[in-house]
């Protein structure tokens, strides 16, 4: 890759782990089911009137909307609503790598090399340290539903490698088209008119304007301008050379959040999230075959 290509990949990591402070911002303001709601349908609008129609089965478009944009946001909003740590998040949500791998194999069939077998329970084994370490000082409830919504971003990954779509931009911003109707119903039904209705009254005062912020960077930075980019680079490169610099997301992350937060995480967490990065890394990263032996030269 040029050294362009290369810092416009690390630019975008950059980019997607601000991105969980962005979300925190957001949702010291809004409710966190009503929140993806109304991320969505920011975007939902300007895709049904500007955006083709991506030319995929409509059950892909819904798996990869229902899987990627609703349970994958589900899980992460309400743990971090709960308490989840910002940074810890970004780290917790790459346990989509190795459930996309154990899906992929189950319900698609998919061969796992013994490569990536050992990097699956590397990362696995981080993740229950990460887990072991934020349980024993509070509860394992936050940290299950940022790992739920890694489960529900590894189905929409599924889903989306299903549909195959020529433009893969195009499946993104449709699929934001799917969450806000289902995302409404579940936030009118758990978090009721009363919280939604108080939620946008105070919109409007100074201390939501963070808020306002952290969604608009979430919206036109972290989906429009991260996704295109990183589309246009794995479009131009193979997926194994680009796939990598995700993760980066996490170092971000942890780094944005320590920065703007001051959360600093405990040893064992950040061993663990030295293991689900190595092993994710190790699964994903291919050997180059051995080159075939040159032919011995023949004498007329």
């Amino acid at each position: 890759m040029p050294v362009r290509h290369v810092l416009l990949a690390i630019g975008v990591a950059v980019v997607w782990g601000a991105n969980f402070l962005a979300i925190h911002a957001s949702l010291e303001q809004f409710p966190p089911l009503f929140l993806v709601a109304l991320r969505f349908a920011v975007l939902a609008v300007p895709a049904l009137l500007l955006v083709p129609r991506p030319r995929v089965p409509v059950r892909w478009l819904l798996g990869y909307g229902l899987g990627f944009g609703t349970l994958q946001f589900i899980g992460l909003y309400l743990g971090m609503a709960a308490g989840f740590p910002t940074g810890l998040a970004s780290l917790v949500l790459q346990s989509s790598a190795p459930f996309t791998v154990i899906l992929g194999a189950l319900l698609l069939r998919e061969r796992i090399g013994v490569r990536s077998v050992i990097g699956v329970v590397v990362a696995v084994i981080g993740l229950a340290l990460v887990g072991l370490s934020y349980g024993t000082g509070g509860s394992w409830g936050p940290f299950l539903l940022v790992v739920s919504g890694g489960l529900g971003w590894a189905l929409g990954n599924l889903a989306a490698r299903q549909a195959a779509a020529p433009n893969p931009l195009h499946l993104t911003l449709w699929m934001s088209v799917v969450p806000p109707l289902p995302m409404l119903a579940l936030s009118l039904v758990f978090e009721g008119p009363e919280q939604i209705v108080t939620s946008l009254t105070t919109a409007f005062l100074a201390t939501a304007i963070p808020a306002w912020i952290g969604l608009a960077y979430t919206v036109l930075i972290g989906t429009v301008l991260g996704s295109g980019a990183w589309v246009w680079l794995m479009s131009r490169h193979p997926a194994g050379r680009v796939a990598p610099f995700s993760m980066l997301v996490p170092v971000s992350g942890l780094t944005t959040a320590w920065l703007a937060l001051g959360e600093t995480p405990e040893p064992l967490e950040l061993v663990g999230g030295a293991l689900v990065i190595g092993g994710v890394l190790w699964a994903s990263l291919r050997r180059k075959p051995a080159p075939e032996p040159r032919p011995e030269a023949v004498s007329a």
